[in-house]
């Protein structure tokens, strides 16, 4: 058992009590390990701790094995809302909502509102895929733009539906949509930097409707992410953080947090350099080779935009490594592979277009005279790339196969129906201390 940890009710799965400064709910075997949820030691904390362990607990198997102590001021003289009460409200909802913390407090309509926004967004986003985006041309006209923008929107969509779904889709829903956000962030703003370096007259209305597309995506996953302060006054849990913060979260995830930070590294860094190469040949026998893409050797604005996704790319890497529950770190993760990885298919799809003489300052008449042809592949650097961005897939895989908290699978098919009222359940405070 840990250390300064006394169990006080025990189930057939869990067991609730105190450690210091705070309650828990721990494995029934015993907490040799940090409670999988916590709340603050106050009476609001306590109600919060007791009405959870009803509510997951199956009914008929809680029995007492320690008494609270007497001399404890902080105690409460009763433990909240009982079994009765959590099984009443439960009945005629899901398993998923009925386990909810937030219920009552206004997420339903949080939900609906991020689910809203980000509908306007992918319809914004969509919109803009027709008219000019950038000089004149439109996304549908160059696949190689378009493709990752639909990805991007498709990521959106995604969010907007889990968030809707609600209940345990919520929060991964909103993670995922974020993670998408803040990495899509420096490359709409490497599009608009292209424009300011080129003049204003080359922002077209697609690229309009595109940001304003992002703000309201970016606004409907924060908003469904969000977390009112007073719930946790309230003695909410808060999203399976353990007693030790942010040491305990590294301690348990370092293996994680390496390897996503080298692969965010990585890939990154692999992002910068040409991706594109070209072999120029004319009919006499020369050739030249050239490439194209570097991200530093554009104008500063677009450079601030390259520079920004890497950042995000790393720091969204490395949250999602230390997110608690693992699982909502994982989706955080997609988030930020998912345009990642799309960019990587826009090199490919630009690899299958011809590339046109005038790219690299050659008229048709000359290029006609020269005899010349163009060939089109892939840097070194790319397919470097592509690795990084498969190693953080394989991260993002493992952290979805991590093994949950057996809470997670309360809501399995053994969820409990309403049982005994709550004068047959033990009562809280009583007055002598004990340990099982």
């Amino acid at each position: 058992m840990a250390d300064n940890v006394t169990i006080w009710y025990r189930g057939a799965r869990y067991a609730l009590g105190r450690g210091r400064g705070y309650y828990g709910i721990w494995p029934a075997a015993g907490p040799e390990a940090p409670p999988f949820e916590w709340w603050h030691e106050t009476p609001e904390g306590w109600r919060g701790a007791w009405s959870r362990f009803a509510a997951i607990e199956a009914p008929g198997t809680v029995v007492q094995v320690g008494q609270y102590p007497a001399q404890s001021a902080s105690q409460p003289a009763d433990p909240g809302p009982g079994p009765g009460h959590v099984a009443a409200r439960g009945q005629g909802v899901s398993p998923d909502q009925a386990v909810s913390p937030d219920q009552g407090t206004g997420k339903g309509a949080r939900a609906v509102t991020g689910a809203a926004l980000i509908a306007v967004g992918v319809v914004c986003g969509i919109a803009g895929l027709f008219p000019s985006y950038l000089a004149g041309a439109s996304l549908t006209s160059q696949a190689a733009n378009l493709v990752p923008h639909l990805i991007y929107l498709g990521a959106w969509a995604a969010s907007g539906v889990l968030i809707l779904l609600g209940g345990r889709r919520l929060r991964p829903g909103a993670l995922l949509g974020l993670g998408t956000s803040i990495v899509t962030f420096g490359l709409f703003f490497t599009d608009l930097g292209t424009a300011i370096a080129g003049g204003a007259h080359l922002i077209g209305a697609g690229l309009v409707l595109g940001l304003i597309g992002w703000l309201a995506c970016t606004a409907g996953a924060t908003v469904a992410l969000q977390l009112r302060a007073g719930q946790l006054r309230a003695g909410q849990p808060q999203a399976g953080r353990a007693p030790g913060g942010l040491r305990g979260r590294v301690r348990g995830s370092a293996l994680t947090l390496v390897l996503a930070t080298i692969a965010a590294l990585g890939t990154a860094i692999a992002f910068a350099p040409s991706w594109d190469s070209y072999t120029l040949r004319t009919a006499s026998g020369v050739t030249q080779s050239v490439t194209a893409g570097n991200a530093f050797a554009n104008p500063a604005p677009m450079i601030a935009g390259d520079v920004a996704v890497m950042v995000a790319l790393v720091a969204v890497a490395v949250v999602a490594a230390l997110w608690r529950p693992v699982g909502h770190g994982a989706a955080l993760l997609a988030g930020a592979i998912i345009p990642m990885a799309a960019q990587a298919i826009s090199a490919l799809v630009l690899l299958g277009q011809p590339a046109a003489p005038a790219q690299f300052g050659i008229s048709p008449a000359q290029a006609a005279q020269l005899g010349l042809t163009i060939s089109s592949g892939l840097t070194a650097a790319f397919w470097i790339y592509c690795a990084f961005v498969v190693a953080l897939a394989v991260i993002w895989v493992r952290m979805l196969l991590t093994p949950r908290p057996a809470m997670m699978n309360a809501a399995a098919p053994g969820w409990p129906q309403p049982g005994p009222t709550s004068a047959s359940w033990p009562a809280a405070g009583e007055s002598v201390s004990a340990r099982p």
